[in-house]
């Protein structure tokens, strides 16, 4: 009796293992065509193909295809908090050269780090990606998931260079992501330096960090 209760209890997890697994390659399959081909270019029937998976059960587990898109972000949202924690991690004090600097790494670091790893390269693609499109999924995903963090470092800032405005300080914010996006999303620097540079080099963080800092400056200086 002890042995059927026991068959059936491994039978029971296997399928809560198979379940569970089947939703994670849904979701990885989702995220790698939306980064490469768009949200709109990419189809429920194109992920359930390239999940392997029948059509339904795409939406038996996520439901519409924008609640999928949302989904992924919500997967990822611990690397939002690698970045405030980092963040709070910093003595912000405004006569402290390093201060902008930590900032900047605390903001551009774990993406950079995360693009160049194998879990998180199409992730961090499709945030470079998506995100910069004027789309309702994609406002919809920036309100709930990176406008707070944005707030927060705009306020980081402001408090470091505190002779400006904080409407200056989101202008700076702005820029700083500019140059993080096309970081993460260019191919064409290969190409420029003759196939030396690879694109989206993690190791050039320091000079990513070193220009936005450097054109912070320029763009918010002190009064003399």
């Amino acid at each position: 009796m002890r042995d059927v209760e026991l068959l059936e209890k491994m039978q029971i997890a296997r399928s809560v293992e198979v379940r569970v697994d089947r939703k994670q390659v849904i979701l990885l399959a989702a995220e790698k065509l939306f980064a490469l081909s768009g949200y709109h270019a990419t189809s429920i029937r194109q992920i359930a193909e390239e999940a392997e998976v029948p059509l339904a059960l795409v939406g038996y587990y996520f439901g519409q295809k924008h609640e999928l898109f949302h989904a992924i972000f919500s997967h990822w949202n611990g690397t939002i908090e690698e970045r405030l924690t980092a963040l709070r991690g910093i003595r912000i004090d405004p006569s402290e050269p390093l201060t902008l600097a930590l900032i900047i790494e605390a903001f551009v670091g774990p993406v950079l780090r995360l693009r160049a790893s194998a879990e998180g390269e199409y992730y961090a693609l499709l945030v470079a990606r998506e995100l910069s499109n004027r789309t309702e999924e994609a406002d919809q995903v920036l309100r709930d998931y990176f406008d707070p963090m944005a707030h927060a470092f705009i306020d980081a800032i402001h408090q470091a260079v505190p002779h400006t405005t904080r409407e200056q300080a989101a202008w700076g914010y702005q820029f700083a992501l500019g140059a993080l996006i096309h970081h993460l999303s260019d191919s064409r620097v290969q190409r420029l330096s003759n196939g030396i540079n690879q694109p989206s080099d993690p190791a050039v963080a320091p000079m990513l960090v070193a220009f936005i800092v450097a054109g912070l400056r320029a763009a918010l200086p002190a009064p003399t």
